[in-house]
């Protein structure tokens, strides 16, 4: 089964009365843009928006942390998430957000969830219907199931550090990951986690927004012998190592687990071992 739906298969199965759609666009601060805003103009019909930085942990300083079981599930029942419904995630970039969604309906146990390949930008290339219509909210009756395989904590990151039969990758730029760089965030140190892999995220990804073959992806991440290790994923806030865990699953068949704290946690507590 794969993890991702073609926009023309979206485009056929509009209508379907158990579809949810999510627009999960979100953009680094640094670029000065509004997910949210640029939705109000345009998205794909029927699709509601997911705030990332709003359905999170508000009560942590790190950006979009998971939020509790709770919180999930009333934000989704909003969107009309049922235990059946089949539920598509997409981002205005076509790869790059729409994937840290999905990974959070995978962890809050719902199955039934798949990113569009090439997102907005390929729908709009292919001049595809969009709206600025507002979608109203439903009330579904989502349950989550929480699936613990899919996260890990920064005392477990630790842990597998010196463990032969783990390995953890890490999504951020090579020049970030090295640490010649300064980190865009303040107060976090520059670096990486010791013994962890460098796959830049847009590695992973085309130029139209959408997931390489999935022969490239085998040969990204097999040249660092991952058959029958615990694989990690990582990156700089928890977005793009989830683009690593997404193409893990579609490509190789491997669940992965996100350390959804990231860079950002390690990078600024000066107690955990940093490589450069």
């Amino acid at each position: 089964m794969s993890e991702i739906v073609s926009t023309n298969w979206l485009y056929k199965n509009i209508n379907n009365k158990n579809l949810v759609i999510l627009d999960c666009s979100w953009h680094m601060p640094i670029e000065k843009r509004n997910g949210g805003k640029e939705f109000k103009k345009m998205h794909i019909k029927n699709a509601y928006f997911f705030d990332i930085d709003k359905i999170s942990d508000l009560k942590t300083n790190l950006p979009h942390m998971l939020p509790n079981k709770r919180k999930f599930e009333e934000k989704v029942r909003r969107f009309g998430v049922n235990q059946n419904s089949l539920i598509i995630v997409y981002d205005i970039k076509g790869i790059f957000s729409s994937p840290r969604v999905w990974w959070m309906f995978k962890y809050f146990g719902h199955k039934n969830v798949f990113v569009l390949n090439g997102g907005l930008k390929k729908w709009l290339k292919e001049k595809k219907p969009i709206t600025d219509k507002k979608t109203f909210l439903k009330k579904g009756n989502f349950q989550s199931k929480v699936t613990n395989e899919w996260l890990i904590n920064k005392k477990e990151v630790l842990e597998t550090i010196h463990k032969k039969n783990s390995l953890t990758f890490d999504a951020r730029q090579k020049n970030r990951f090295n640490g010649t760089i300064k980190e865009p965030r303040k107060g976090v140190r520059s670096g990486h986690i010791p013994k962890s892999k460098n796959i830049f995220w847009g590695e992973l990804v085309n130029s139209e927004g959408m997931i390489v073959s999935k022969k490239k992806i085998s040969y990204l991440f097999e040249k660092f012998q991952i058959k029958n290790k615990k694989v990690i994923t990582s990156c700089g806030t928890g977005i793009t190592a989830c683009i690593l865990s997404l193409s893990l699953l579609h490509g190789l068949n491997i669940q992965s687990s996100v350390y959804d704290g990231s860079w950002t946690e390690w990078g600024q507590n000066e107690k955990l071992p940093i490589s450069k």
